[in-house]
């Protein structure tokens, strides 16, 4: 059965995540989660996906470190982001454009369906 495209979800917070993957799989994806940067590049190592889902304020590190830390990989530095954050309003897509960050969604004022359709925009 073929998918929309693999989706990897890093975030902390265990009932959100559950949730984004929850309608991400529900929409085609094959969406897997993790809880922070350092799982989250064993598992791009292993295997990258199409897109990554990511918050900033991570247990134990940030969004931004593992942001840098992508982007000194030539073999992933092209995997489209959409950062997922209760700073979106502090931050710039420009700033961040140069990291691979193709959207920011507010975790405050967003709806369900809008992860999908963020991930749908940048593959």
């Amino acid at each position: 059965m073929k998918t929309n495209g693999s989706v990897l979800i890093i975030e902390d917070d265990l009932w959100l995540a559950e949730q984004f993957q929850r309608t991400l799989n529900g929409a085609g994806f094959e969406a897997v989660h993790v809880p922070n940067g350092h799982i989250a590049m064993e598992m791009i190592d292993q295997s990258p996906p199409d897109a990554i889902l990511l918050d900033v304020l991570l247990t134990g590190g940030t969004g931004i470190a593992l942001l840098h830390e992508l982007q000194s990989y030539t073999d992933v530095a092209d995997i489209p982001v959409v950062l997922c954050t209760n700073l979106a309003g502090q931050i710039p897509l420009s700033d961040v454009k140069s990291y691979g960050v193709r959207r920011i969604l507010d975790k405050t004022t967003m709806q369900p369906d809008d992860v999908t359709a963020a991930i749908r925009s940048v593959l």
